[in-house]
């Protein structure tokens, strides 16, 4: 047996196939036995193996024939070459297996933070921030892997002095060459790490409200309210003022206009305008305000601010307050409806006849709130803007004592 196995390589290398595909399949196997049985305690391991098993049967597999080509054929022409071929496909299929981990961790890291939940900042700037970190990684290990392959070349590797040499006015060329690529994707990173957007974030850009659907490297996807898909390169975001409506929470606050008469009733607007809040759940309970804000043109102008939890529900919360009140003052306060006036005949007696008596007046005026005052919400809004500036003393270097300096 022995001596058949020294006179024929070609069974000499089958043999050392069988024994390899043998030891590939016992090594998958007893790897694959103590992942599963971690999987059945912890969901990570089963991710493990769906990302790790293939890239790391082909990586054994091919150190595996590589071994078996060496002793079947120790002295051949073309054993040089072919360990040049399989040198590659290691290297190749370990940049494959070294990705497929770090994926692995990264959606170990993602998982844990879950987005479908009403505070989901931290979880939506994690994931916003491992969607460029994975790709940038993935970028870095597919480069070296490249650069690493080349190295195997001998003639690569002659003129490695001359392109080092080279290397400055290469990567003033390179940098010119490829400016507007290298700025969106040092523009992509800014925007990971700054957090001026993130993945799920409801913006208005190019006057498009819409959600922040993906953050790449180079650009950015945004689907608007109507379905549409706006892609934006991500310089965009760093050298163009946009809005965000939930940077820091998506609960916000809206308005509506009316144009109406000038008999209208506006404490009887505004007990409609209750009983329509509370009778619908879009509203948050934070803000009910109305207010007449123009008194010009023969109109009066009333603006009615309603808050909600989100941009959708605001909206939602909006049309419903919108159709109310027109349905009530169409039904209800029909003096209220705008219309042009024509004065024919003696003003004063039109003017008498408009005046009404002053027992329209004897009841007592409520306190109304506004969108600075009357409640407790009002009120802290009116902190955040008329808050004191700060004062810092300081002592004069020229009278010896305290001085009140503001903004110095």
């Amino acid at each position: 047996m022995q001596t058949l196995l020294d006179t024929h390589p070609w069974i000499r290398f089958l043999a050392a196939i069988l024994i390899v595909v043998v030891a590939v399949l016992a090594v998958s196997a007893v790897a694959s036995l103590i992942v599963r049985a971690i999987a059945r305690r912890r969901d990570w391991a089963a991710i493990l193996i769906e990302r790790a098993r293939w890239p790391f049967r082909s990586l054994l597999l091919v150190v595996g024939l590589w071994i078996a080509v060496r002793i079947a054929f120790p002295e051949q022409d073309w054993l040089p070459a072919l360990e040049h071929l399989a040198l590659i496909l290691v290297i190749a299929l370990g940049a494959w297996l070294v990705c497929q981990v770090f994926l692995f961790l990264a959606d170990i890291s993602v998982s844990r933070y879950d987005v479908d939940v009403a505070d989901n900042q931290v979880a939506r700037r994690v994931r916003t921030q491992m969607q460029i970190v994975r790709r940038l990684v993935v970028v870095v290990i597919v480069v070296v892997a490249i650069g690493s392959i080349l190295l195997t070349f001998d003639q690569v590797r002659a003129v490695g002095a001359s392109v080092l040499a080279s290397a400055g006015i290469a990567s003033i060329v390179a940098g010119l060459a490829a400016q507007t690529m290298l700025a969106n994707v040092f523009a992509g990173v800014q925007i990971a790490f700054s957090e001026a957007i993130r993945v799920d974030d409801v913006v208005v850009v190019d006057g498009e409200w819409g959600r922040i659907r993906e953050i790449t490297l180079t650009y950015v996807v945004v689907v608007t309210w109507d379905e549409r898909t706006v892609v934006l390169p991500c310089t965009y975001f760093t050298t163009t003022p946009f809005e965000n409506w939930t940077k820091y929470g998506s609960a916000l606050i809206g308005s509506v206009e009316f144009d109406v008469d000038w008999r209208v009733s506006t404490d009887a607007m505004r007990e409609e305008l209750d009983r329509v809040l509370a009778g619908t759940e879009l509203w948050d309970g934070r803000t009910s305000v109305l207010q007449v804000t123009e008194a010009t043109g023969g109109f009066v102008r009333v603006r009615v601010l309603v808050s909600a939890n989100d941009s959708a529900a605001l909206w939602d919360l909006r049309c419903v307050v919108r159709e109310q009140l027109v349905e009530w003052v169409r039904e209800t306060d029909a003096a209220a409806l705008p219309r042009q006036r024509v004065l024919i005949g003696d003003p004063a007696e039109e003017i008498a006849e408009a005046t009404p008596s002053a027992a329209t007046h004897a009841e007592p005026e409520r306190e109304r709130p506004g969108l600075f005052s009357g409640t407790a919400d009002g009120e802290e809004r009116a902190e955040s803007f008329t808050a004191a500036i700060p004062v810092q003393r300081i002592e004069s270097p020229d009278a010896g004592s305290p001085a009140d300096v503001i903004g110095r």
